[in-house]
């Protein structure tokens, strides 16, 4: 049986009501407009489509796709607003906040270093710039998806407590 090739229309047509189902489910958690997300991953098709042919699998790779760029929202809105949602400091930086910033990081990355088991790898992949989902995740460590929120709520109650003592004993 022989497949005849799909055109770039007939593929966006057909992928357009899972878009726009996708894109509806994600933009709120990722604080972005639905259409903002449409456009985004409909760019991101036709750069593939230029590049190289269609996806091997349309409804999969639209479905990372938008989780993709709602990450990518996510991240834009966080460096734009400061802590508590404040508004970023003009691009101005302040040295002694960088330094103190630096700081925490360094203490966060060494706590995270002398935790039990297996969560020194399960913080990494939380804490990856990459932000992988729960299924990713999952998958780099090989343990099921199911057990990752538990044991990511045992491993953040290890860090809170080794935290608390540093602190104290500060």
């Amino acid at each position: 049986m022989t497949h005849e090739p799909v055109t770039a229309y007939e593929l966006v047509d057909s992928l357009r009501p899972l878009l726009l189902a996708e894109a509806a489910a994600e933009a709120p958690g990722a604080g972005a407009d639905p259409g903002d997300l449409e456009q985004a991953v409909w760019l991101r098709l036709l750069e593939r489509l230029d590049g190289g042919g269609p996806p091997s699998d349309p409804p999969g790779w639209l479905r990372r796709a938008v989780r993709a760029e709602a990450r990518r929202s996510r991240r834009a809105a966080r460096r734009e607003s400061g802590p508590a949602g404040e508004p970023a400091d003009d691009g101005r930086h302040d040295p002694e906040r960088l330094a103190l910033a630096a700081a925490h990081r360094r203490a966060l990355r060494d706590a995270v270093r002398r935790l039990p088991g297996r969560c020194p790898e399960l913080m990494a992949a939380l804490l990856s710039p990459r932000d992988p989902t729960y299924r990713e995740i999952a998958g780099e460590l090989g343990i099921s998806q199911g057990s990752l929120g538990p044991e990511r709520s045992r491993c953040l109650g290890c860090l809170r407590r080794l935290l608390t003592r540093e602190v104290a004993a500060h």
